[in-house]
């Protein structure tokens, strides 16, 4: 059955006066009566502000500012279109890079110039068979809801032979999503006997990475590789384990061969860089930091770390009037209380490098004011540089709180402690460091458990406020936010339905989500919170 676009909502978006006529033309054509365009990026995402299209066809090429590939980058990031948005990317390039890059953020469809009205009507009634057969499970997905889509990931299954393959496949990443690893795998498993296939190999070495079993992980991720050298996820999960087995050198080698295949990826190309920074191979680490910052200019996954990567290549190729102006730069690019002090921290250590004492000491002390302004504590990246700067310049006391403050936060995060110790150690302080982690490590610990031990007693008022206090001590460690709401799930079982806890347990199982993704109690107390608010 055809479809009818007379309700849809449409939005044509050419730098070319003359493309945006002929393409709203063609929508005409195919039935659509409100058509909107736009000529360029700015205006484009104004209009996607403003209210929600049905359907956007997007010329890549957009003059100056945004591409078409960033555009939808951003629309997708700050959901500005939903699920049910048809989005079809228009070009007449023939190159495959900038199909590569759309790995993650990729459009329902492309088409190469020139179009014609009879192609587009065919092409957007295929894609609308396909969304009204995902519709429900795209919404549930939206809703953080991962059991209600996997169940109906499960009762389409058990009659669309023509999308199962599809379906299997976003079975799996909800599977994963929800923590629910055994039901992966298994599924997983299930397609590889049939026959190879990448997403499920990767699928299983994601499972393999997620359990530590990261020899193994590696195998699959190259499997995958090796079968579908297309398959770009393959190859940053790839990079990813072999940085865990302290294979620095082939995990750089994954990614630049990754990026000969999609160049224009500012997170891939900065991980390059960090990469090649860590290795002392400046001139790869240069380049790539450079290309980052050049491609992701008007992208939002445009990244302080390239800006902060490329001063410390400069500082350590002694081009130190460089470096401070890239620091300068990234400060005014962007407008984030944590880059800040990033950005002071690696001024004040290339003053310290340079052993200019007097002006490391005036950035500390910056910092110092700085973080006594802040509403919030700063990440755990920026506390670690922050407190690098501090030891340096004899401000134990701050560094040490600060250290101690990301211990507490990702006590089982063994890499991170790792850093931590790094630092303790960098500063001539490593079995006085190696003592204040355990300390910590015992404090969240104790933290975590207080309220739940409270719980099972059956005292839930008391095990409720326990970890109220123990979420606000530490509101970026994941096990707290989580047992923070199984003790008010507990709460609200037994003593009835609460519209404002209810929210807040949903707050905090969204920052736990945030910082821990895939826990399988994420899902089941989502799922549990639902059930008591339709009560």
């Amino acid at each position: 059955m055809a479809t009818n676009f007379a309700s849809h909502h449409c939005l044509v978006v050419d730098d070319f006066q003359g493309m945006r006529y002929l393409m709203r033309d063609m929508l005409r054509e195919c039935g659509a009566v409100h058509v909107e365009m736009a000529s360029n990026g700015k205006e484009a995402l104004q209009r996607l502000l403003e209210r929600r299209y049905d359907i956007v066809l997007c010329d890549y090429n957009l003059g100056q500012g945004k591409n078409g590939q960033q555009l939808l980058e951003e629309a997708k990031l700050r959901q500005l279109i939903g699920p049910a948005t048809t989005w079809i990317m228009i070009t007449a390039e023939k190159s495959s890079d900038w199909i590569m890059g759309a790995v993650e953020y990729q459009p329902d469809s492309y088409l190469l110039k020139p179009i014609t009205a009879d192609l587009l009507l065919s092409r957007l009634e295929k894609i609308a068979v396909r969304k009204q057969a995902f519709a429900d499970i795209a919404q549930a997905m939206s809703n953080k809801q991962y059991t209600r889509a996997i169940a109906l990931c499960d009762e389409r299954l058990a009659y669309d032979t023509v999308n199962a393959s599809e379906l299997q496949r976003l079975k799996g990443s909800l599977l994963l999503d929800a923590g629910e690893i055994d039901a992966a795998q298994k599924l997983y498993e299930t397609v590889l006997a049939n026959r190879e296939i990448a997403w499920a190999r990767t699928g299983l070495g994601r499972i393999c990475f997620q359990q530590g079993e990261y020899e193994a992980a590696r195998d699959h991720f190259q499997i995958s590789r090796e079968q579908a050298p297309g398959y770009l996820e393959a190859y940053d999960w790839l990079a990813r384990t072999q940085q865990r087995l302290g294979d620095a050198e082939h995990a750089e080698s994954t990614l630049s061969a990754a990026l000969k295949l999609s160049p224009n990826s500012p997170l891939r190309q900065k991980s390059l860089g960090e990469l090649a920074l860590q290795r002392g191979d400046l001139d790869v680490a240069d380049a790539a930091f450079r290309k980052s910052i050049a491609v992701g200019e008007h992208s939002i996954l445009k990244t302080p770390e390239a800006y902060l990567g490329l001063a410390k290549v400069c500082s350590k190729s002694s081009r130190s009037d460089e470096a401070l102006k890239v620091l300068k730069s990234v400060q005014h690019q962007f407008s984030d209380d944590d880059v800040a002090l990033r950005a002071k921290s690696a001024e004040g250590m290339i003053y310290t490098q340079e052993n200019q004492l007097s002006k490391a000491g005036a950035v500390a002390n910056e910092l110092k004011q700085m973080l006594q302004e802040r509403a919030t504590r700063p990440d755990s990246t920026a506390s670690l540089e922050v407190a690098e700067l501090m030891l340096a310049t004899g401000q134990r006391d701050q560094a040490v709180s600060l250290l101690q403050d990301v211990v507490r936060n990702n006590h089982e995060d063994n890499l991170l402690i790792d850093k931590v110790q790094a630092v303790f150690d960098s500063a001539n302080m490593k079995a006085e460091g190696s003592n204040l982690v355990e300390a910590c490590r015992r404090e969240a610990v104790e933290l975590m458990n207080s309220g739940v031990l409270l719980a099972r007693d059956g005292k839930l008022p008391e095990a409720l406020a326990a970890m109220r206090g123990a979420r606000d001590k530490l509101p970026a460690n994941a096990r707290v936010l989580f047992n923070f709401a199984f003790v008010a799930v507990m709460y609200l079982q037994k003593l009835g339905t609460d519209e404002a806890l209810i929210e807040e347990s949903r707050q905090a199982l969204r920052e736990a989500n945030r910082v821990s993704p895939g826990e399988k109690r994420f899902s089941q107390l989502m799922d549990a919170l639902n059930k008591l608010e339709q009560r």
